[in-house]
Protein backbone atom coordinates (compact mmCIF):
# COMPACT_ATOMS: atom_id res chain seq x y z
CA UNK A 1 0.00 0.00 0.00
CA UNK A 2 2.78 2.39 0.87
CA UNK A 3 4.39 1.20 -1.98
CA UNK A 4 1.86 1.79 -4.68
CA UNK A 5 1.07 5.82 -2.71
CA UNK A 6 4.66 6.75 -3.21
CA UNK A 7 4.43 5.91 -7.17
CA UNK A 8 1.04 7.51 -7.54
CA UNK A 9 2.47 10.92 -5.32
CA UNK A 10 6.30 10.73 -7.69
CA UNK A 11 3.50 10.44 -10.80
CA UNK A 12 1.70 13.41 -9.52
CA UNK A 13 4.94 15.16 -9.01
CA UNK A 14 6.17 14.34 -12.78
CA UNK A 15 3.27 15.58 -14.21
CA UNK A 16 3.29 18.94 -12.10
CA UNK A 17 6.74 19.09 -13.08
CA UNK A 18 5.67 18.56 -16.54
CA UNK A 19 2.75 21.51 -16.93
CA UNK A 20 5.28 23.90 -14.82
CA UNK A 21 7.94 23.65 -17.15
CA UNK A 22 5.99 24.05 -20.16
CA UNK A 23 4.16 26.84 -18.55
CA UNK A 24 7.58 28.32 -18.24
CA UNK A 25 8.69 27.65 -21.85
CA UNK A 26 5.71 29.07 -23.18
CA UNK A 27 6.46 32.58 -20.80
CA UNK A 28 10.16 32.43 -21.73
CA UNK A 29 9.08 32.26 -25.48
CA UNK A 30 6.61 35.29 -24.74
CA UNK A 31 9.44 37.55 -23.49
CA UNK A 32 11.95 36.27 -26.32
CA UNK A 33 9.51 37.57 -28.62
CA UNK A 34 8.40 40.67 -26.86
CA UNK A 35 12.45 41.42 -26.48
CA UNK A 36 12.59 40.80 -30.29
CA UNK A 37 9.33 43.68 -30.79
CA UNK A 38 11.25 45.68 -28.36
CA UNK A 39 14.79 45.68 -30.32
CA UNK A 40 12.59 46.23 -33.96
CA UNK A 41 10.96 48.89 -32.40
CA UNK A 42 13.52 50.78 -31.10
CA UNK A 43 15.94 50.20 -34.21
CA UNK A 44 12.94 51.81 -36.15
CA UNK A 45 12.86 54.57 -33.71
CA UNK A 46 16.73 55.53 -34.36
CA UNK A 47 16.50 55.37 -38.43
CA UNK A 48 13.34 57.56 -37.79
CA UNK A 49 15.38 60.13 -35.50
CA UNK A 50 18.46 60.12 -37.64
CA UNK A 51 19.71 63.37 -38.95
CA UNK A 52 20.69 61.47 -42.08
CA UNK A 53 17.62 59.63 -42.72
CA UNK A 54 14.59 60.96 -45.08
CA UNK A 55 12.06 60.39 -42.90
CA UNK A 56 13.63 63.61 -40.93
CA UNK A 57 15.04 65.46 -43.03
CA UNK A 58 11.38 66.68 -44.65
CA UNK A 59 11.40 69.61 -47.15
CA UNK A 60 13.37 72.13 -45.29
CA UNK A 61 16.22 69.80 -45.47
CA UNK A 62 16.20 68.90 -48.72
CA UNK A 63 16.27 72.93 -49.82
CA UNK A 64 19.44 74.77 -49.10
CA UNK A 65 20.37 78.16 -49.55
CA UNK A 66 23.63 79.82 -50.29
CA UNK A 67 25.81 82.46 -52.11
CA UNK A 68 28.59 85.36 -51.69
CA UNK A 69 28.20 88.63 -51.77
CA UNK A 70 31.47 90.81 -52.48
CA UNK A 71 32.31 94.18 -52.70
CA UNK A 72 35.57 95.89 -54.56
CA UNK A 73 37.12 99.01 -54.96
CA UNK A 74 40.13 99.52 -57.29
CA UNK A 75 42.26 102.31 -57.84
CA UNK A 76 43.45 102.96 -61.52
CA UNK A 77 46.72 104.61 -62.17
CA UNK A 78 48.34 104.55 -65.61
CA UNK A 79 51.32 106.19 -67.62
CA UNK A 80 51.77 106.42 -71.79
CA UNK A 81 48.20 107.95 -73.27
CA UNK A 82 48.46 112.11 -72.73
CA UNK A 83 44.18 111.91 -71.78
CA UNK A 84 44.87 108.67 -69.07
CA UNK A 85 43.82 110.02 -65.41
CA UNK A 86 44.33 108.26 -62.45
CA UNK A 87 40.72 107.06 -61.22
CA UNK A 88 39.23 104.71 -58.65
CA UNK A 89 35.82 103.09 -58.36
CA UNK A 90 33.64 100.24 -56.50
CA UNK A 91 30.99 98.01 -57.40
CA UNK A 92 29.18 95.13 -55.60
CA UNK A 93 27.71 91.54 -56.45
CA UNK A 94 25.22 90.06 -55.22
CA UNK A 95 24.89 85.95 -56.27
CA UNK A 96 22.19 84.00 -53.80
CA UNK A 97 22.07 80.48 -55.21
CA UNK A 98 19.41 77.64 -54.12
CA UNK A 99 19.79 73.93 -54.37
CA UNK A 100 17.02 71.57 -53.95
CA UNK A 101 17.71 68.04 -53.57
CA UNK A 102 14.54 65.64 -54.03
CA UNK A 103 16.93 62.30 -53.79
CA UNK A 104 20.26 61.95 -53.04
CA UNK A 105 20.97 61.70 -56.80
CA UNK A 106 19.07 64.24 -58.15
CA UNK A 107 19.62 68.40 -57.99
CA UNK A 108 17.49 71.20 -58.89
CA UNK A 109 19.63 74.34 -59.08
CA UNK A 110 19.23 78.08 -58.97
CA UNK A 111 22.22 81.26 -59.04
CA UNK A 112 20.94 84.76 -59.28
CA UNK A 113 22.93 87.67 -60.10
CA UNK A 114 22.58 91.43 -58.79
CA UNK A 115 25.10 93.98 -59.20
CA UNK A 116 25.88 97.85 -58.29
CA UNK A 117 28.36 99.53 -59.93
CA UNK A 118 30.80 98.32 -63.07
CA UNK A 119 34.23 99.17 -60.89
CA UNK A 120 36.88 99.76 -63.37
CA UNK A 121 35.08 97.59 -66.17
CA UNK A 122 34.27 100.59 -68.01
CA UNK A 123 34.99 102.24 -71.38
CA UNK A 124 36.90 104.73 -69.97
CA UNK A 125 39.35 101.32 -68.92
CA UNK A 126 42.69 101.99 -71.05
CA UNK A 127 43.59 98.54 -70.45
CA UNK A 128 42.66 94.78 -72.61
CA UNK A 129 41.90 93.16 -69.83
CA UNK A 130 39.06 93.65 -67.14
CA UNK A 131 40.96 93.96 -63.59
CA UNK A 132 37.72 92.53 -61.96
CA UNK A 133 36.29 89.45 -63.70
CA UNK A 134 33.02 89.29 -61.63
CA UNK A 135 30.03 89.98 -63.23
CA UNK A 136 29.03 93.54 -62.57
CA UNK A 137 25.68 95.69 -62.99
CA UNK A 138 25.60 95.99 -66.86
CA UNK A 139 26.56 92.20 -66.95
CA UNK A 140 23.85 91.06 -65.57
CA UNK A 141 21.09 92.53 -67.60
CA UNK A 142 20.16 91.06 -70.80
CA UNK A 143 22.51 88.53 -70.64
CA UNK A 144 23.91 87.16 -73.51
CA UNK A 145 21.23 89.43 -75.42
CA UNK A 146 18.49 86.71 -74.44
CA UNK A 147 16.73 89.98 -73.28
CA UNK A 148 16.96 88.17 -69.62
CA UNK A 149 18.06 89.41 -66.21
CA UNK A 150 19.39 88.25 -63.11
CA UNK A 151 19.52 85.03 -63.72
CA UNK A 152 21.96 83.55 -64.33
CA UNK A 153 21.69 79.63 -64.07
CA UNK A 154 18.93 77.23 -63.87
CA UNK A 155 19.87 74.01 -64.21
CA UNK A 156 18.42 70.35 -63.35
CA UNK A 157 21.37 67.14 -63.02
CA UNK A 158 20.77 63.45 -62.32
CA UNK A 159 23.74 61.08 -61.29
CA UNK A 160 23.90 57.46 -62.09
CA UNK A 161 25.86 55.56 -60.43
CA UNK A 162 27.70 52.54 -61.62
CA UNK A 163 29.84 51.49 -57.84
CA UNK A 164 31.41 53.21 -55.32
CA UNK A 165 33.90 55.09 -57.52
CA UNK A 166 32.31 55.35 -60.77
CA UNK A 167 29.35 57.83 -61.49
CA UNK A 168 27.68 59.75 -64.66
CA UNK A 169 26.35 62.88 -64.04
CA UNK A 170 23.57 64.93 -66.87
CA UNK A 171 22.93 68.35 -66.29
CA UNK A 172 20.54 70.41 -68.14
CA UNK A 173 19.68 74.16 -68.28
CA UNK A 174 20.96 77.22 -68.07
CA UNK A 175 24.46 76.72 -67.18
CA UNK A 176 28.48 78.05 -66.97
CA UNK A 177 30.93 76.67 -68.80
CA UNK A 178 33.23 77.61 -66.04
CA UNK A 179 31.82 75.09 -63.93
CA UNK A 180 32.50 72.22 -65.90
CA UNK A 181 35.94 73.28 -67.48
CA UNK A 182 39.16 74.18 -66.29
CA UNK A 183 38.11 74.48 -62.58
CA UNK A 184 41.59 75.62 -61.34
CA UNK A 185 41.84 74.87 -57.45
CA UNK A 186 43.91 78.15 -57.44
CA UNK A 187 43.12 80.08 -60.02
CA UNK A 188 39.28 80.17 -60.46
CA UNK A 189 36.94 82.03 -58.23
CA UNK A 190 36.82 86.02 -58.86
CA UNK A 191 35.89 86.11 -55.82
CA UNK A 192 38.13 84.30 -53.60
CA UNK A 193 41.50 84.58 -55.44
CA UNK A 194 42.40 86.57 -58.05
CA UNK A 195 41.01 89.34 -59.64
CA UNK A 196 41.86 89.94 -62.65
CA UNK A 197 40.37 88.22 -65.92
CA UNK A 198 43.63 86.62 -67.35
CA UNK A 199 44.22 85.13 -64.07
CA UNK A 200 40.55 83.35 -63.74
CA UNK A 201 39.60 81.57 -66.45
CA UNK A 202 41.98 82.17 -69.91
CA UNK A 203 40.37 84.42 -71.71
CA UNK A 204 42.07 83.70 -75.21
CA UNK A 205 40.18 80.16 -74.74
CA UNK A 206 36.27 81.10 -74.96
CA UNK A 207 34.65 79.50 -72.24
CA UNK A 208 30.53 81.29 -72.11
CA UNK A 209 28.90 81.36 -69.13
CA UNK A 210 24.65 81.35 -68.41
CA UNK A 211 22.94 80.10 -71.32
CA UNK A 212 20.96 77.01 -72.32
CA UNK A 213 23.27 73.76 -73.06
CA UNK A 214 24.06 70.65 -71.12
CA UNK A 215 26.94 69.19 -69.55
CA UNK A 216 27.66 65.53 -69.17
CA UNK A 217 30.38 64.39 -66.29
CA UNK A 218 31.88 60.92 -65.89
CA UNK A 219 34.04 59.80 -62.94
CA UNK A 220 35.92 56.75 -62.69
CA UNK A 221 38.48 56.64 -59.73
CA UNK A 222 41.02 59.14 -60.40
CA UNK A 223 39.85 60.10 -64.01
CA UNK A 224 37.53 62.22 -65.43
CA UNK A 225 35.80 63.49 -68.66
CA UNK A 226 33.50 66.47 -69.21
CA UNK A 227 31.34 67.57 -71.85
CA UNK A 228 29.47 70.83 -72.58
CA UNK A 229 27.49 71.80 -75.32
CA UNK A 230 25.70 75.59 -75.29
CA UNK A 231 23.56 77.45 -77.32
CA UNK A 232 24.59 81.21 -76.97
CA UNK A 233 22.55 83.85 -77.81
CA UNK A 234 24.26 86.22 -78.61
CA UNK A 235 28.68 87.31 -79.21
CA UNK A 236 30.72 90.56 -79.47
CA UNK A 237 28.85 91.18 -83.42
CA UNK A 238 25.08 90.27 -82.21
CA UNK A 239 24.97 86.62 -83.39
CA UNK A 240 23.92 83.56 -81.89
CA UNK A 241 26.20 80.44 -82.11
CA UNK A 242 27.22 77.19 -80.21
CA UNK A 243 30.02 76.13 -77.98
CA UNK A 244 31.01 72.89 -77.51
CA UNK A 245 34.24 72.13 -74.82
CA UNK A 246 35.70 68.51 -74.04
CA UNK A 247 37.90 68.51 -70.77
CA UNK A 248 39.60 65.36 -69.82
CA UNK A 249 41.50 65.14 -66.06
CA UNK A 250 43.28 63.25 -63.73
CA UNK A 251 43.68 63.51 -59.89
CA UNK A 252 47.21 62.00 -58.72
CA UNK A 253 48.06 61.57 -55.02
CA UNK A 254 51.99 62.18 -54.84
CA UNK A 255 54.18 62.69 -51.51
CA UNK A 256 54.11 66.09 -52.19
CA UNK A 257 50.11 66.39 -52.13
CA UNK A 258 47.81 66.03 -54.40
CA UNK A 259 47.13 67.59 -58.18
CA UNK A 260 44.48 67.82 -60.69
CA UNK A 261 45.80 67.45 -64.39
CA UNK A 262 43.54 68.98 -66.82
CA UNK A 263 43.73 68.81 -70.88
CA UNK A 264 40.65 71.21 -72.28
CA UNK A 265 39.93 71.27 -76.10
CA UNK A 266 37.02 73.70 -77.19
CA UNK A 267 35.32 74.76 -80.28
CA UNK A 268 32.54 77.13 -81.32
CA UNK A 269 29.76 77.44 -84.76
CA UNK A 270 31.14 79.27 -87.48
CA UNK A 271 29.94 83.00 -86.32
CA UNK A 272 32.54 85.04 -85.76
CA UNK A 273 34.38 87.29 -88.48
CA UNK A 274 37.60 86.90 -89.60
CA UNK A 275 39.59 90.06 -89.49
CA UNK A 276 38.60 91.43 -92.69
CA UNK A 277 34.99 91.14 -91.91
CA UNK A 278 34.96 88.79 -95.32
CA UNK A 279 34.49 85.15 -93.94
CA UNK A 280 32.90 83.32 -90.96
CA UNK A 281 34.88 81.40 -89.09
CA UNK A 282 34.76 79.29 -85.72
CA UNK A 283 36.77 79.73 -82.39
CA UNK A 284 38.85 76.93 -81.45
CA UNK A 285 41.00 76.44 -78.45
CA UNK A 286 43.01 74.15 -76.73
CA UNK A 287 44.65 74.47 -73.35
CA UNK A 288 46.08 72.95 -69.90
CA UNK A 289 45.21 73.66 -66.44
CA UNK A 290 47.33 72.29 -63.84
CA UNK A 291 47.26 72.66 -59.65
CA UNK A 292 49.69 71.06 -57.37
CA UNK A 293 49.60 70.82 -53.43
CA UNK A 294 53.57 71.03 -52.67
CA UNK A 295 53.63 70.11 -49.18
CA UNK A 296 50.69 71.81 -46.53
CA UNK A 297 52.16 75.17 -47.08
CA UNK A 298 51.87 75.95 -50.79
CA UNK A 299 50.08 74.82 -53.66
CA UNK A 300 51.32 75.70 -57.70
CA UNK A 301 49.11 76.00 -60.61
CA UNK A 302 49.90 76.76 -64.32
CA UNK A 303 47.54 77.39 -67.45
CA UNK A 304 48.91 77.44 -71.23
CA UNK A 305 46.71 77.66 -74.46
CA UNK A 306 46.06 78.56 -77.66
CA UNK A 307 43.44 79.43 -79.71
CA UNK A 308 43.01 79.62 -83.84
CA UNK A 309 43.24 83.28 -85.04
CA UNK A 310 41.45 82.61 -88.18
CA UNK A 311 38.60 84.78 -86.84
CA UNK A 312 38.90 88.02 -85.46
CA UNK A 313 40.50 87.49 -81.91
CA UNK A 314 41.99 89.63 -79.16
CA UNK A 315 45.00 87.24 -77.85
CA UNK A 316 46.52 84.09 -79.81
CA UNK A 317 48.37 82.13 -76.57
CA UNK A 318 48.24 82.23 -73.30
CA UNK A 319 50.79 81.28 -70.89
CA UNK A 320 49.87 81.82 -66.96
CA UNK A 321 51.17 80.55 -63.60
CA UNK A 322 51.04 81.35 -60.15
CA UNK A 323 51.81 80.14 -56.09
CA UNK A 324 49.44 79.99 -53.46
CA UNK A 325 50.78 80.19 -49.67
CA UNK A 326 48.74 79.15 -46.36
CA UNK A 327 48.00 80.66 -44.14
CA UNK A 328 49.34 78.07 -41.79
CA UNK A 329 52.82 79.51 -42.39
CA UNK A 330 52.00 81.90 -39.64
CA UNK A 331 49.45 80.22 -37.70
CA UNK A 332 45.85 81.00 -39.33
CA UNK A 333 44.49 78.75 -41.51
CA UNK A 334 41.89 80.70 -43.03
CA UNK A 335 44.50 83.51 -44.45
CA UNK A 336 46.43 82.51 -47.53
CA UNK A 337 48.33 84.99 -50.22
CA UNK A 338 48.57 84.29 -53.65
CA UNK A 339 51.00 85.53 -56.79
CA UNK A 340 50.30 85.46 -60.38
CA UNK A 341 51.52 86.45 -63.71
CA UNK A 342 50.00 85.59 -67.43
CA UNK A 343 51.31 86.36 -70.42
CA UNK A 344 49.11 87.00 -73.79
CA UNK A 345 50.60 87.12 -77.39
CA UNK A 346 48.49 89.13 -79.42
CA UNK A 347 45.82 88.26 -82.19
CA UNK A 348 44.73 89.82 -84.81
CA UNK A 349 42.99 92.90 -83.82
CA UNK A 350 45.79 95.32 -83.08
CA UNK A 351 46.94 93.86 -79.40
CA UNK A 352 50.59 93.06 -79.91
CA UNK A 353 50.96 91.56 -76.15
CA UNK A 354 49.42 91.99 -72.52
CA UNK A 355 51.54 91.24 -69.48
CA UNK A 356 49.84 90.53 -65.90
CA UNK A 357 51.31 90.29 -63.03
CA UNK A 358 49.13 90.10 -59.79
CA UNK A 359 49.52 89.52 -55.89
CA UNK A 360 46.57 89.51 -52.77
CA UNK A 361 46.65 88.57 -49.39
CA UNK A 362 43.23 87.13 -47.90
CA UNK A 363 42.06 87.73 -44.73
CA UNK A 364 39.20 84.78 -43.13
CA UNK A 365 37.96 87.04 -40.25
CA UNK A 366 35.52 84.89 -39.64
CA UNK A 367 33.44 81.60 -40.97
CA UNK A 368 31.75 83.80 -43.22
CA UNK A 369 33.78 87.31 -43.99
CA UNK A 370 36.94 87.84 -45.68
CA UNK A 371 39.19 90.88 -46.57
CA UNK A 372 41.48 90.61 -49.70
CA UNK A 373 43.94 92.98 -50.24
CA UNK A 374 45.33 93.50 -53.87
CA UNK A 375 47.76 95.17 -56.21
CA UNK A 376 47.98 94.45 -59.94
CA UNK A 377 50.43 95.57 -62.66
CA UNK A 378 49.32 95.26 -66.11
CA UNK A 379 51.37 96.12 -68.98
CA UNK A 380 49.55 96.37 -73.05
CA UNK A 381 51.56 96.94 -75.94
CA UNK A 382 50.13 97.50 -79.37
CA UNK A 383 50.77 97.02 -83.04
CA UNK A 384 52.34 99.89 -84.81
CA UNK A 385 48.73 102.12 -85.55
CA UNK A 386 46.83 100.17 -84.01
CA UNK A 387 46.85 102.23 -80.62
CA UNK A 388 49.22 104.00 -77.86
CA UNK A 389 51.00 101.09 -75.01
CA UNK A 390 49.71 101.62 -71.82
CA UNK A 391 50.87 100.72 -68.58
CA UNK A 392 50.59 100.84 -64.88
CA UNK A 393 49.20 99.38 -61.51
CA UNK A 394 45.68 98.92 -60.14
CA UNK A 395 45.37 98.53 -56.52
CA UNK A 396 42.28 97.26 -54.76
CA UNK A 397 40.16 96.35 -51.64
CA UNK A 398 37.72 93.23 -51.95
CA UNK A 399 35.47 92.29 -48.89
CA UNK A 400 33.52 88.91 -49.47
CA UNK A 401 30.68 87.12 -47.38
CA UNK A 402 30.28 83.28 -48.10
CA UNK A 403 26.97 82.11 -46.74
Amino acid sequence: MKHGLSVFMMMCLFIFSGNVWADEAAMQQQINQLKQRLEQLEKKKEVTESPDSETSKGVADKITFSGIIAGAYQYESVSGPPEADDFGRGAVSVQPEVSIRPTASDEIFFKLGFAAGNGLNIEKRLFALAPWAAYLEDDVKNINGRNRDYLLTAWYKHVFSFGQEHTLGITGGIIDATDYLDENRYANNEYTQFMNEALVNGPNVFLPSYDIGGALEWEIGSFTAKGVVLQVGENDEGRAFNFYGVQVGYTLETPMGKGTYRVIVDTTSDDFSDPNGVNMEPLKGVFISFDQEIGEMLGAWIRFGTIDDKASVNFSDLYSGGMDISGKLWGREQDNIGIGYAYLSGGNRGVDRAQVAEGYIRFGLNEILALTLDVQYQDDKYKEGAGEDVDGWITGMRVSAEF
